[in-house]
């Protein structure tokens, strides 16, 4: 007979004792990270319940098995109320995939390899930005804070490294659909973003010369159809996370390039999307413009953390399923994370922001997001902002990055606003119908497609 060390219940009393002692530390059984460091292999941190969701659940959902309307209660603790939603009224289902324990699949490469090397070099200055404590400058690179003591310190590890490459290129697809499962909108887009601070893959260092006041450029311009084509927003978040962007977009009809409020952070780019600039990786403003940042639950939680990209499919468009025509939710592949951080923050330097605050679900293996949710000012539920994560590698196909290793990144969202019923479903493509491509670290994105000059170039 086999006699199991740690009760049914052990982890969740360990969750709630740490969460009424205000204790962070991840790992159950041990630390966490210096686990990380040893070896990069998460298992002798958590008893057995939490490595698998059939241990979890006792077997009433395996892994293999589908989430459906059928079966969805015996995890719906596991489960953001808006995904609990899409299943149990929706007809979405989730498939389910073995837990992934090796964090290097978890990461790109070298932003790993700096995390692990810069852990605990990382330190807050007086007005609460992320610096390097050796010398009070801007951070070097990496998690800042990889086992965080506190939620700010949390949220900082997503807001302060976001795309986790030193320049990312990213082609999508998105398909807007109103509440009756119509699409009503469609749109090829490009997104370019490059790091000026905390650089991974730099020969030069960790700092962009020139742009030391800078944390990262990001621009976004959309394809297709005609009559959007050209339109394009760049998005510059400086490193002082206390200061607002500067927003400037380029409009074809009006053939100039124009400087957007601060408020634009809150509505849709081009009509009929769904998705904020404040959205982008659950962290789109700069960390000191959101404030009251608490940690709300600790524990274990499904996420599209692996198994999500879809290298078979033409263009990596992942298939449909469920919503009133068959055609509101990709295809996705959830895993057990055997802890997640849920945190709250309030749009503090936003008075009018139509959004109360937001909730993130941070997986502690590698600080991805693997929820995201808004509530309006009632304190409503408003949108939820939910991306599927992967490696990309599926059976014999992978995508390489420069050095031969697999790409690890998005590669779906799904924007679902619960209020109106509106969703728009992105994914990461292959390339456009105007040759764009998704890759990352890239020479010379910078004069191609994140200066105001660039823009206007795109739009004409």
């Amino acid at each position: 007979m086999h006699i199991k060390k740690y009760d049914f219940d052990y982890s969740r009393r360990h969750f709630m004792d740490k969460m009424a002692r205000g204790t962070m530390g991840a790992g159950v059984l041990t630390s966490l990270w210096p686990l990380i460091a040893e070896s990069g292999d998460i298992t002798k941190a958590y008893p057995e319940e939490l490595q698998s969701l059939s241990a979890y659940t006792k077997g009433k959902v395996n892994e293999g098995d589908y989430i459906t309307a059928d079966n969805v209660e015996h995890v719906k603790d596991l489960l953001a109320p808006i995904t609990y939603e899409e299943v149990s009224q929706m007809g979405r289902r989730i498939k389910v995939v073995p837990q992934t324990t090796d964090v290097t699949k978890l990461y790109p490469h070298d932003f790993l390899e700096a995390t692990l090397k810069n852990s605990g070099k990382a330190g807050l200055d007086e007005a609460g930005n992320v610096v390097h404590k050796a010398d009070g400058k801007p951070w070097i690179g990496g998690m800042p804070f990889p086992d965080p003591q506190t939620g700010y310190e949390a949220f900082s590890n997503l807001g302060l490294t976001a795309g986790r490459h030193d320049e990312t290129q990213y082609a999508a697809k998105d398909w807007d659909l109103n509440a009756k499962g119509e699409v009503e909108y469609e749109y090829e887009l490009a997104a370019c973003e490059k790091t000026a601070m905390g650089r991974v893959s730099d020969p030069d260092g960790p700092y962009w010369q020139g742009h030391e006041d800078k944390l990262r450029y990001t621009g976004v311009w959309f394809v297709s159809p005609q009559d959007v084509s050209g339109t394009s927003f760049l998005n510059t978040i400086l490193y002082d996370q206390r200061k607002f962007p500067n927003l400037v977009g380029y409009i074809p009809a009006f053939k100039r390039v124009r400087r957007f409020p601060t408020n634009q952070r809150f509505e849709p780019l081009v009509p009929g999307i769904t998705v904020f600039l404040s959205d982008f990786w659950a962290a789109g403003d700069p960390l000191l413009t959101w404030g009251n940042y608490k940690v709300v639950g600790r524990g274990p939680f499904l996420g599209a953390q692996s198994q999500n990209w879809n290298g078979d499919q033409k263009d990596w468009v992942p298939p449909t399923h469920g919503g009133p025509k068959g055609q509101t939710f990709w295809d996705t592949s959830f895993e057990f994370c055997p802890e997640v951080l849920v945190i709250e923050a309030e749009p503090t330097g936003y008075p009018r922001a139509p959004v109360s605050k937001k909730r993130v679900w941070l997986d502690l293996r590698n600080m991805a997001y693997i929820s995201y949710m808004t509530y309006d000012r009632k304190g409503q539920i408003w949108k939820s902002f939910e991306a599927g994560f992967s490696q990309y590698t599926k059976g014999d196909l992978t995508f390489s990055d420069r050095g031969g290793r697999p790409v690890w990144g998005p590669t779906w969202v799904h924007s679902h606003d619960v209020q109106s019923g509106r969703m728009s479903r992105l994914a990461i493509a292959e390339q456009l119908s105007n040759g764009y491509k998704s890759i990352n670290d890239q020479p010379g994105v910078y004069d191609k497609y994140l200066t105001a000059q660039a823009i206007r170039r795109l739009g004409i």
